[in-house]
């Protein structure tokens, strides 16, 4: 019945269009706003696709690319910490250590205790001189994840 039911709507919303009527969503019109609510993923589903697009854009070191997507990531969920995280990584990649820090301490206020982040930190920087923050960073990391605090530890000595 469901199906017959289904079926008539559709047919009433074609000759609605037919007839130079623009249908309702109630007619279950493929192109009808309602429908289309229903196809779309929710702000969370575009949040991911964009931080999807994102990293493919950082694999491939299209650093300005990344860099747009994660901020369209950011801009569906602002509590998105790897999101923000990634656009550190970007934005660093680029040269724009600031923006850097201000995005990895935003991923680090959303999850202080997050490790990706804290090395990308670090490194940033070291890459900046500012060795000495780059060591309390290896501090806070080492209680973390030996293998991250390590590679950090390598940043640092290679600056020396």
């Amino acid at each position: 019945m469901a199906m017959i039911s289904r079926i008539t709507g559709l047919t009433a919303g074609l000759a609605l269009a037919a007839g130079g009527l623009v249908p309702s969503a109630s007619f279950g019109c493929p192109s009808s706003p309602a429908v289309e609510q229903r196809r779309q993923s929710p702000a969370e589903a575009s949040a991911e696709s964009e931080y999807t697009r994102g990293v493919r854009a950082r694999v491939a070191k299209d650093w300005k690319a990344a860099e747009q997507a994660f901020h369209r990531a950011i801009a569906f969920r602002a509590d998105f910490a790897d999101a923000w995280n990634e656009l550190g990584y970007a934005l660093r990649n680029q040269g724009r250590y600031p923006e850097s820090l201000k995005a990895y301490d935003e991923a680090l206020r959303l999850r202080p205790d997050f490790p990706e982040a804290l090395e990308y930190l670090g490194e940033a920087y070291v890459k900046m001189g500012r060795v000495d923050d780059a060591r309390r960073i290896l501090d806070r990391l080492r209680r973390l994840d030996q293998h991250r605090a390590q590679e950090l530890a390598e940043a640092i000595d290679q600056r020396r």
